[in-house]
This record gives C-alpha cells, sequence and structure tokens, in this order.
C-alpha cells in the first residue's frame, strides 16, 4: 500500500482557504449551522478547532465535519498531523457507504488492511466512524468536488429528514 507524497510547507497556507471554500460550501445547503469546536462551546480540548455541520438549530448530530488534527489513541489513520492535511467527513448512511465502497460498513474492520487512510483527494471509509456509514476525503480538491458536493447533499438529505421526523413533521412526497 503506497501513500501520496508529503505535501510541501507552501500548502499550509492553503489549507485556511480550501477549508473555508469547503465551509462555504457546507452552509450553502438549507438549515444549515456550523459549530467551531473551542473551550467557549464546552468542547473537549481534543476537539477544538474541528467545525459540526448540522440540520437545524437544535444540532442533534452533524452530517459533516471537518477536522484539521489528529485524536491521539482515538483517530490517527489520517495523519492529519502532517502540513497541509485536512479531512472532510461525511455521513452517507449505510447504503450509499455499500455503494461506494463494495461492502456493508459492520465489514470495514475486514478490510482495513487494504485502505490507505493518509491518500488525498480519495472519497475513503473514515478510519474511526466508517463502521457507523462516514466516509471521509483528505483534502479534496477540484476534480473531486463534484463527488464531494453529491455526498454532502445526500448527507445533508438524510440529516434533514432526521430533523423533521424529530420535529414530528411530515414529509410531503407529492
Amino acid at each position: 500500500m503506497t501513500s501520496l507524497p508529503e505535501p510541501s510547507d507552501d500548502a499550509v497556507p492553503h489549507v485556511a482557504a480550501a477549508v473555508a471554500e469547503l465551509v462555504e460550501r457546507i452552509v450553502a445547503l438549507p438549515h444549515v449551522t456550523q459549530v467551531q469546536a473551542d473551550e467557549r462551546s464546552g468542547a473537549p480540548e481534543a476537539s477544538w478547532g474541528d467545525r459540526f455541520f448540522f440540520v437545524g438549530s437544535d444540532r442533534r448530530r452533524p452530517f459533516a465535519t471537518i477536522v484539521e488534527h489528529d485524536v491521539p489513541g482515538f483517530d490517527e489513520d489520517s495523519r492529519l498531523d502532517r502540513p497541509g492535511i485536512f479531512r472532510l467527513n461525511v455521513h452517507v448512511g449505510r447504503e450509499e457507504f455499500q455503494r461506494r465502497f463494495g461492502y456493508p460498513p459492520a465489514e470495514l474492520p475486514d478490510h482495513r488492511s487494504g485502505v490507505d487512510f493518509t491518500r488525498c483527494d480519495e472519497v475513503l471509509p473514515h478510519p474511526a466512524y466508517g463502521t457507523y456509514g462516514w466516509a471521509c476525503v483528505l483534502n479534496p480538491g477540484v476534480r473531486r468536488l463534484p463527488e464531494v458536493d453529491r455526498l454532502l447533499a445526500h448527507a445533508h438529505g438524510r440529516a434533514s429528514g432526521e430533523h423533521r421526523r424529530a420535529r414530528g413533521e411530515q414529509h410531503d412526497s407529492r
């Protein structure tokens, strides 16, 4: 299994711009709220700087997140400690996960050895939450944006449905 080359040091300044552009794409979806974890939010220090995207203001469960650092002892497989690396995480659900990767989320442990979680600009199972139907992309590039937009729209649609059901609203399917 081979990894892509390490990003160059000049990639680091571009991370903020790339993340900002991705954030704009996500918050442009209907009824999306964003929370950036920090000390004031009461989030654990390990998640400070992470961005969480929800449908609705009740913030029940994020449908996407953006992270720029590892969580030591828990989520280190993407090696987000490399300069210029960030990861978009998207809750795609079981069906989309299986369609995308060819096996259900519960079987990710059987396939881990064949996944290079450090690859950039590739849709991959999430190294820590893949068994729950999450996918991820490290440093999504221009060629990957149509697929990223599709996955975000899919996850947003799923989250919107969950949000409506939690509020007791019915979906008009006419």
